[in-house]
């Protein structure tokens, strides 16, 4: 069962990839996690959004055999504040693998996602995985695209849909053609923005919608 949380609350970035943690979620039966968190290495992205009252400061995600109140209650003592799910998860393009508790070299970006209210959850689904994820793989640089579905909420909070993970190369914070993979031909730039927002209109993400820049590290608590 794979678990995700948006998190809140100072010097994070300590508390979520320290040890102490990772030996509790352990023995609750969590056998990963992920720590997905804005800092300083990705302060210079251009592109963020929040619809929260306080921007999202990290995402983590815990993959567990056990229940999902032991792992919340094991976060929410770190964290001054957590919204979670239980997600379905699909890599259309996988992470490359990283040693324990290494940084990733990528700008890891997570956008959360609503369903707007004219859609129905099955032809949302079908929009986005269908026909909006090869456009988004061919219009933009991406070499890690995790989506996640949520099928059931674990805390009080703001409703959520969908949490969805890309890496782009670090370039591609101050760069469009570097996020966009467009080598520096405008036109070719323009085609793929165009096309892409396009496809996001379609499915709703251009509004309602939290996208938040961060540095992504992996465990394996197992």
């Amino acid at each position: 069962m794979k678990l995700m949380y948006v998190v809140w609350g100072s010097e994070l970035g300590e508390r979520l990839r320290g040890e102490e943690l990772r030996k509790e979620l352990a023995g609750v039966g969590a056998t990963a996690l992920q720590v997905n968190i804005h800092d300083a290495d990705v302060g210079a992205a251009q592109v963020k959004h929040s619809t929260y009252p306080s921007p999202v400061d990290a995402v983590v995600s815990v993959w567990t055999d056990g229940d999902h109140e032991s792992v919340t209650a094991v976060l929410s003592s770190v964290a001054d504040a957590v919204n979670g799910w239980i997600v379905d998860e699909r890599r259309p393009i996988v992470p490359p693998e990283v040693p324990d508790g290494v940084r990733t070299e990528a700008l890891a970006n997570v956008a959360i996602l609503r369903i707007p209210a004219e859609l129905t959850h099955e032809e949302w689904l079908h929009r986005w995985h269908v026909v909006h994820t090869p456009i988004a793989i061919e219009t933009q640089d991406t070499f890690g695209y995790v989506q996640n579905t949520v099928s059931e909420p674990i805390t009080p909070g703001n409703h959520v849909d969908a949490l969805v993970e890309e890496l782009f190369h670090m370039e591609a914070m101050t760069s469009a053609h570097a996020f966009y993979g467009s080598g520096g031909d405008d036109a070719e730039l323009q085609r793929r923005v165009t096309r892409l927002m396009e496809s996001v209109v379609r499915i709703g993400a251009h509004q309602n919608l939290d996208l938040v820049p961060t540095s992504r590290y992996v465990y394996r608590l197992g």
